[in-house]
């Protein structure tokens, strides 16, 4: 990570790094801490060396793939906002955030691991999805959409209980109800 820092990668270089990223998430969610990293580098279409060169380590590779995820989950608010009418772009969000929970779901006791050395891999996360969901729902409030006596912070522990309840993918379709009927209930009242 220091090395990124220091000097801006080439186009090529940065290409391949978000191919190991990408396969990372895939192969962490199917398989777990028990992923190789030559699977990794196979499934990215870069040799193991590539891989090794921007990830020395299995925990810097996973450490990584934790912050782009937080990363992308957050920076699709922008893009949500300007696409879609607020509340559905609240709705499309929380879909990504169950994408983001499936896929840290498979990397959580490497993610522990890594914790317990004393690194936090978790970072800013909170307050970057905290920051997330205060954008959405600001614009949802100043559309009139929603209500505005539910926090943003409530409405993050309602998404926590849902992933906590229902991430896993075989349960993907209760999840959505449940965020439907969470949604629902934020809507404004007449």
């Amino acid at each position: 990570m220091a090395k990124d820092a220091q000097r801006p990668l080439r186009a090529d270089a940065r290409r391949n790094r978000d191919k190991i990223l990408t396969a990372a998430v895939s192969v962490f969610t199917e398989e777990g801490l028990d992923a190789h990293l030559e699977r990794i580098a196979k499934a990215a279409g870069v040799g193991s060396a590539t891989l090794y060169r921007n990830f020395p380590t299995r925990e810097a590779l996973i450490e990584a793939v934790y912050r782009n995820e937080v990363a992308q989950l957050c920076d699709a608010v922008p893009d949500l906002l300007a696409t879609k009418p607020p509340h559905e772009a609240l709705r499309a969000w929380t879909r990504l955030f169950l994408d983001y929970v499936t896929a840290k779901l498979g990397m959580a006791d490497a993610l522990r691991a890594i914790a317990a050395t004393g690194e936090n891999p978790y970072g800013h996360s909170r307050e970057m999805i905290q920051a997330a969901i205060t954008a959405l729902m600001d614009a949802c409030a100043a559309a009139g959409t929603i209500r505005t006596d539910i926090s943003p912070s409530d409405m993050g522990a309602a998404l926590a209980g849902i992933a906590l309840t229902s991430a896993q993918p075989e349960q993907r379709k209760q999840a959505e109800r449940l965020l439907d009927l969470t949604l629902d209930g934020l809507a404004a009242r007449s």
